[in-house]
C-alpha cells in the first residue's frame, strides 16, 4: 500500500499562536517537533496497517519545518517552496490513500486556531461551485482528480467538522478544542501523537472503500481578497472575471488548474502589500 501524507503546523496540539507557526517566532523549534511528531505518528500508523511505501509532503509555511532525522528512515520526504501542487505536490503519482495531518478550519471560521485559507494576508473568503472550500477541501479535490481518497483529517474540532462535511466517510483526530482564533484546550502531544496513529491505521485499512472527490467539471472559483488593490491585481492572470470590489472568478477546467490559479492570485495579491 502506498500512503500519501501532507502535513501542516497550525493544527497540530499545542499550537495556538503565529509565533509558533513562523521561522522567527520565540516558539518555533518547539512547535517544529511537534509538527515533526504528529508526521512520525501518522507515519507510524501507515505502516502499521501495512505501507510500503510512504512519501510526507512538508506544506507548511516555506514548506522546510520537519525535522526529518527524528522520522522514520524509510519515508521519502518532500520539501521546499514553490511546489505546483502546494500542499499535496506528489500527489500526481497513484497513492491509495492521502492523509492531512496538522490541518486548520478556513477562513471565517468561528473557534478555529489561526483560521486561514492558503494566505491569510490576502484571502477573506474561497469558494468552489458557490461552496465554501477550506485548505482541505481544496486539497481533497486535487487529491480525488488523481484518483486518491483522503483517509485521515487531524486538526482542531473545527476544522475535523469542516472535514466530515465534504468528506463523510473521512477518519478525524481532533487533538484540540479552540476557545477562540488563539486560545484552545489541547491534548499532551504525546496522547495526540497516539491517536494520529491510531487514526492513520484505521484510514489506511478502509482505503479501499473509499471515495475521492471529484465533482464535475469546470471548477467555478471564486475569491474574495482583503483589499481592492489585490483584486486589480489578480486580473493580471489571464481569463480572471472582476466580480466586485473585492472579489474574482475562474472558471477551471480541472483541480490542479483551479489550485495554480488560486496560487498565481496569493502570489500577485501580496505583492500589493506596502513593504
Amino acid at each position: 500500500m502506498k500512503v500519501y501524507i501532507s502535513v501542516d503546523m497550525e493544527g497540530c496540539a499545542g499550537i495556538v499562536h503565529v509565533d509558533q507557526t513562523r521561522r522567527t517566532g520565540h516558539d518555533y523549534a518547539t512547535a517544529r517537533l511537534w509538527m515533526t511528531g504528529e508526521a512520525s505518528a501518522a507515519v507510524a500508523g501507515a505502516y502499521d496497517a501495512g505501507a510500503t511505501r510512504v512519501l510526507v509532503n512538508d506544506s507548511h509555511g516555506d514548506m522546510r519545518n520537519l525535522v526529518l532525522e527524528e522520522m522514520d528512515r524509510r519515508i521519502e520526504v518532500l520539501s521546499g517552496d514553490l511546489k505546483p501542487r502546494s500542499m499535496v505536490q506528489g500527489i500526481e503519482e497513484k497513492w491509495d490513500v492521502a492523509l492531512f495531518v496538522g490541518y486548520h478550519a478556513g477562513a471565517g471560521s468561528r473557534a478555529g486556531i489561526l483560521d486561514h485559507t492558503y494566505y491569510g494576508r490576502v484571502v477573506s473568503d474561497v469558494r468552489v461551485g458557490g461552496k465554501r472550500y477550506n485548505e482541505t477541501a481544496l486539497n481533497a479535490l486535487v487529491c480525488g482528480t488523481d484518483g486518491t481518497p483522503v483517509g485521515l483529517v487531524t486538526g482542531d474540532e473545527t476544522t475535523c467538522a469542516q472535514a466530515r462535511e465534504v468528506l463523510p466517510d473521512v477518519e478525524t483526530v481532533a487533538v484540540k478544542s479552540a476557545v477562540t482564533r488563539y486560545a484552545a484546550r489541547s491534548l499532551h502531544p504525546e496522547e495526540a501523537r497516539k491517536r494520529i496513529r491510531e487514526g492513520a491505521a484505521r484510514a489506511c485499512k478502509k482505503a479501499a472503500s473509499l471515495t475521492p472527490l471529484r465533482p464535475k467539471p469546470p471548477l467555478r472559483l471564486e475569491v474574495d481578497l482583503l483589499a481592492t488593490a489585490m483584486a486589480d491585481a489578480c486580473e493580471l492572470v489571464p481569463s480572471t472575471e472582476r466580480v466586485s470590489g473585492y472579489g474574482v472568478r475562474y472558471e477551471a477546467p480541472d483541480a490542479e488548474t483551479l489550485l495554480k490559479v488560486l496560487q498565481a492570485w496569493t502570489v500577485l495579491a501580496a505583492s500589493t502589500i506596502p513593504a
